[in-house]
């Protein structure tokens, strides 16, 4: 489970940013599909709420991504310190290989559930309400060590993998 570590922050009630009409439409479409895949709850009006993040919609090649704006909720985050390889480390680990096969975890992030205190801090908002993630969203200061850390300790020795926490390789 992801906790998040905070030493008394402030309340972070950041209201929804503006958005267009073709980023509405993304942003429902997203939060619909969250909602299905059980990734994000709507909070609705009974619940008093402390902690908001705005989330933006960015486009790449006519694409969408719903991306939560936590830059002011990292800021009062403690940082988790466990190391993430450096990327000539992963090279190096590779380079002598013969073949390499590269494994995406689908969805890794997703399968890290949050404790519920975690959740009452990770809500975001958008013009269409209030929800409040179930699993580990991307752009939380910690996501990737994390990750990192539990990669690392489903794969402890296996001496043929170089892990990160955006993609796993198997070396021959």
């Amino acid at each position: 489970m992801f906790h998040v570590e905070r030493p008394y922050p402030p309340l972070l009630r950041i209201p929804a940013y503006p958005a267009s009409p073709r980023d509405r439409e993304a942003l429902e479409s997203h939060i619909n599909e969250l909602m299905k895949l059980g990734v994000l709850r709507n909070v609705g009006c009974k619940e008093e709420v402390e902690v908001t993040t705005p989330v933006i919609i960015t486009w790449h090649n006519d694409k969408s991504r719903m991306v939560g704006y936590f830059r002011a909720f990292n800021t009062y985050t403690i940082p988790d310190r466990y190391p993430i390889p450096r990327i000539h480390e992963t090279l190096n680990q590779l380079s002598k290989a013969k073949l390499i096969t590269p494994m995406d975890a689908l969805k890794g992030f997703d399968q890290n559930v949050l404790t519920p205190h975690a959740r009452k801090l990770l809500r975001i908002i958008a013009h269409c309400g209030i929800y409040e993630y179930l699993r580990m969203p991307f752009g939380i200061k910690n996501a990737p060590s994390h990750y990192q850390r539990m990669m690392n300790t489903i794969f402890p020795h296996e001496l043929n993998l170089a892990i990160t926490f955006k993609e796993t390789f198997i070396s021959t």
